[in-house]
């Protein structure tokens, strides 16, 4: 494959999965531009991620539970949803349930996009490896994306605060990846006969929520033909 097609083939399943959730928004899609500022900071993430998990690799070793669930989706997810909350939580764009989910997913997608693009020069990935990975690590954080990003739709907009939420918002994409990362490690000769029905079940639980966020958008009753006709 030449450089160009490498490069394509390691962007664009980042790009189709952005535009499939973007898309999903039905009742007041976000800014473009918002939406590409919080891909491209998932971008930069990537260099101070690598960095504190090298550091924290040669410190606590690679034994497999501690570097699914501290090294890579603690960090990763910590990051992720630390720059999502201080970058966006409280902007006036951020008017809709279903808006966590776009801005999780992009910064989700921002990183996921690099370290695949990383992944495919550094490991001279040929197509069908290239495509595996879309199906797994980036559909992956995607998927922590959506669960991130549904619960801080519902701390943005619970009358009480959110608090359990905004925790949710970190806790379960952590927890999450921590096991997509540690089957993974674990099941290396038999892994598709864990990870097929894990991404199944992820897949199905994120398009539940991206529905139920959609369905409690308070600007859904501005639409006549989602009124319920008695």
């Amino acid at each position: 494959m030449s450089v160009l097609s490498v490069l394509m083939a390691a962007i664009a399943p980042g790009v189709a999965l952005m535009s499939y959730f973007y898309l999903k928004d039905r009742y007041d899609p976000e800014p473009i531009s918002l939406v590409l500022k919080l891909f491209l900071f998932g971008v930069l993430l990537v260099f101070p991620v690598m960095v504190l998990q090298r550091a924290l690799v040669q410190g606590l070793g690679e034994n497999p539970f501690v570097f699914s669930f501290l090294t890579s989706a603690g960090i990763e997810e910590f990051f992720k949803w630390f720059l999502v909350y201080f970058i966006i939580f409280k902007h006036t764009s951020f008017d809709e349930p279903y808006d966590g989910i776009v801005y999780a997913v992009a910064t989700s997608l921002g990183f996921a996009t690099l370290e695949n693009v990383l992944y495919a020069f550094l490991n001279d990935s040929g197509f069908s490896a290239l495509m595996m990975r879309a199906f797994l690590p980036v559909s992956g954080h995607a998927m922590f994306g959506v669960i991130m990003g549904y619960h801080l739709g519902k701390a943005k907009f619970s009358p009480d605060g959110g608090n359990k939420h905004l925790l949710l918002a970190l806790v379960l994409p952590l927890f999450w990846h921590g096991v997509f990362d540690y089957t993974m490690l674990v099941t290396k000769t038999y892994w598709i006969w864990f990870m097929v029905p894990l991404m199944a079940f992820l897949w199905m639980r994120s398009l539940w929520k991206v529905n139920r966020a959609n369905a409690k958008s308070p600007l859904r009753v501005i639409h006549p033909e989602d009124q319920v006709k008695i």
